[in-house]
């Protein structure tokens, strides 16, 4: 596994920390990232949450934000990014021990909500001394998280950007998590206390997701076949597929990934909450919500749908072939409506 950079930073509370399922972490441990400098008036924190298999270092997974002039200026804002409990890129997790010289808990580790991060982020958020956030922004998985802390806290942030995620698990994504699990669940090395065990389910695991977060138009954009071919068998898309989960297996643990996605499965922000539009209706910052037109993990009809529920909301949709990924390769195009969104107070 690839460690994030040497500006990692880590966030320690030897109490413990507990999760809703009723089980307890000994301890936690929350790797982070800060980019620029918090102003005197404490007013220009922007908290980034990422996405399934990110970490922390924003700078490093969503290019071209982190920059003078863009929507993450670190001459402008404090922009704060921190990697999810059950990650392995720093966070208390499945491959990290809870003491020195322990082994990892591996599989043993327990199984954690969306709401169990947010209750971490706001121990890092007291840590670093701030009550209030001048904007947060979640995409995918960390805009399932952006919407529960903006539900649990409605006065957390004066805006929120949400981009490419929904305001529950719905069946399609549930299912696609399924898919996976019976993949790794396949591995016979599944469950072995080592960081390699699952390998192979989880390169399977992988390379179904990846149809989720492309379109048909996207791999016929970037893996046709060139002329000529001469074995009928061999496809360039099977090489693609089988590269981008061997990829993931080189920098990501199996049990890792399965509390990423099996945190997915849990989100739901009317939980205990009502309807949906009743613990939506309590978020007060001024949200933009952003879709990609042709992603089908999330589509325009849930922004729609959020977007309507959301007291204070304004909907865009980016025109994009890449799907779920274009909020990660279209970033000119979300700078600019964000940016938009920044001017138009």
């Amino acid at each position: 596994m690839n460690p994030v950079d040497s500006q990692v930073k880590y966030f320690h509370s030897d109490a413990p920390f507990p999760l809703e399922s009723g089980d307890v972490l000994p301890s936690l441990t929350v790797a982070y990232h800060t980019f620029g400098q918090l102003s005197p008036e404490r007013d220009n924190a922007v908290w980034v949450m990422h996405a399934l298999t990110a970490n922390s270092d924003v700078a490093d997974w969503w290019p071209h934000t982190v920059e003078t002039g863009k929507f993450l200026d670190p001459e402008k804002y404090f922009v704060i990014c921190a990697n999810v409990i059950g990650s392995c890129y720093g966070s208390s997790g499945p491959a990290r021990p809870f003491v020195d010289g322990e082994d990892p808990l591996y599989e043993q580790f327990p199984y954690l909500t969306v709401r169990d991060m947010v209750n971490a982020h706001k121990l890092l958020m007291k840590h670093l001394g701030l009550s209030r956030l001048n904007t947060i922004i979640g995409s995918s998985l960390g805009g399932f998280q952006a919407l529960e802390w903006l539900v649990d806290q409605p006065d957390i942030a004066d805006r929120a950007i949400l981009c490419a995620t929904d305001y529950q698990c719905r069946p399609w994504l549930a299912a696609i998590n399924k898919a996976m699990y019976m993949a790794i669940e396949a591995d016979p090395t599944f469950g072995q206390p080592s960081p390699n065990a699952g390998r192979k389910g989880l390169e399977a695991a992988r390379a179904i997701a990846l149809l989720s977060y492309r379109s048909h138009s996207a791999y016929d954009l970037t893996q046709a076949d060139p002329p000529g071919r001469e074995n009928p068998f061999n496809r360039r898309v099977h090489s693609y597929q089988a590269y981008q989960g061997k990829k993931l297996a080189d920098r990501f643990d199996v049990y890792s990934y399965l509390r990423m996605c099996r945190s997915s499965d849990t989100h739901d922000v009317s939980r205990n909450r009502g309807s949906f539009a009743e613990a939506l209706s309590r978020v007060k910052a001024r949200c933009l919500v952003v879709a990609i037109s042709s992603d089908i993990l999330f589509p325009p009809s849930y922004h729609e749908e959020l977007a309507a529920m959301l007291p204070d909301a304004r909907l865009e949709i980016i025109e994009s072939e890449f799907a779920h990924d274009g909020f990660l390769i279209e970033h000119e195009k979300l700078d600019n409506l964000i940016q938009n969104f920044y001017a138009n107070e």
